[in-house]
């Protein structure tokens, strides 16, 4: 489903980890020294809107107040110990972290040694260069801000970095891009958790939207086009209403009345990703959406959304998710029944 990252939910234990509708889930929030105000309240606004599924505390290394990237300083409830008792531990970003050094401070390491084995842990931003200093992102997929990816992959060339996704889902351990990919981060893991009914609930409460489209290349800076220039958000619309037709990158051309190749540009500016690989992740979102809303057959939602059968649609599921699409309605449908 990601336009957005790196969905890589690789069983259904996975899926199914967080399923039972009155459990209370912990998320520990560890704020460190310079940390930015707005993604270090990311956490609570979204997982506190998931009708009282999450309960979330935030921690230092030492239990005492942080200084904040303001003029003013956070006085947290909590110390380090409270991370041994999570279910879900974020890393918010920093100001100027890290420096050109691979080592923790002694406080952090000791702090983040308390976190058990099988804990998720989610980063926004520059939180991934504490997870890479840790050790935690050794051979995995990841990612951070753009700004900083050369400098990350200098200093972590262990890390499968991909500067080019919003987040990447790599588990049990989850990595963003900046401050808005921390909200989609944290709605992927709402949607994860409970479906795509809780996370639209959740994005409808914060008023953001449940799933943007593309990765962090629409985001990097480039020459502004000419305003003559045509875009191709109108012909990406005009897809989603037609995911059902066997659309081609000629027919997208076509419909943007424009040459194959400027087409093919212009989009990848502007979604970040080929046209190709848009289309799939768009029809494998409608297809996890009919999965858990509705009752149809699995082979009438391969048609629904543009998959020529269900067996190609169950390969692009298990692509994008690690399940078939029985599994899937399973897990998600019991969940439904709850709200």
């Amino acid at each position: 489903m990601s336009g957005s990252g790196a969905t890589d939910v690789r069983d259904l234990d996975d899926l199914r980890d967080l399923r039972d509708p009155g459990a209370v889930h912990r998320v520990v929030v560890l704020a460190l020294d310079g940390v930015h105000p707005f993604e270090l309240g990311i956490p609570q606004r979204i997982f506190g809107a998931a009708d009282g599924r999450y309960e979330i505390c935030t921690c230092s290394v030492d239990g005492g107040p942080v200084r904040a990237d303001a003029d003013f300083r956070i006085t947290v409830e909590h110390g380090p110990e409270v991370l041994a008792e999570a279910g879900t531990v974020v890393i918010p970003p920093v100001e100027q972290y890290p420096p050109d050094s691979t080592a923790l401070t002694g406080p952090l390491a000791d702090a983040l040694a308390r976190i058990r084995p099988g804990t998720r842990i989610v980063s926004i931003c520059t939180g991934a260069f504490v997870l890479a200093a840790a050790g935690l992102l050794d051979g995995r997929r990841a990612t951070t801000h753009w700004v900083l990816a050369e400098r990350f992959m200098r200093l972590f060339p262990q890390v499968k970095l991909d500067p080019d996704v919003l987040f990447v889902d790599d588990g049990d351990i989850l990595t963003s891009a900046g401050a808005g990919a921390g909200v989609d981060v944290c709605l992927h893991v709402v949607r994860r958790d409970h479906g795509a009914g809780m996370a639209n609930h959740v994005a409808r409460q914060c008023v953001v939207p449940p799933w943007r489209e593309g990765g962090q290349a629409q985001y990097i800076e480039q020459p502004v086009p000419e305003a003559s220039t045509a875009g191709t958000a109108a012909t990406r619309e005009w897809a989603l209403g037609h995911l059902d037709l066997p659309l081609t990158l000629a027919d997208l051309a076509d419909h943007a009345q424009m040459s194959l190749r400027t087409f093919a540009r212009r989009f990848r500016d502007e979604a970040g990703m080929s046209p190709g690989r848009w289309l799939t992740q768009q029809r494998v979102a409608r297809a996890r959406h009919l999965l858990e809303s509705s009752d149809m057959p699995v082979d009438r939602i391969a048609g629904e959304v543009g998959f020529a059968t269900a067996a190609s649609l169950r390969q692009h599921l298990h692509a994008a998710i690690g399940v078939s699409p029985l599994a899937y309605r399973r897990t998600f449908q019991s969940t439904r029944q709850a709200y």
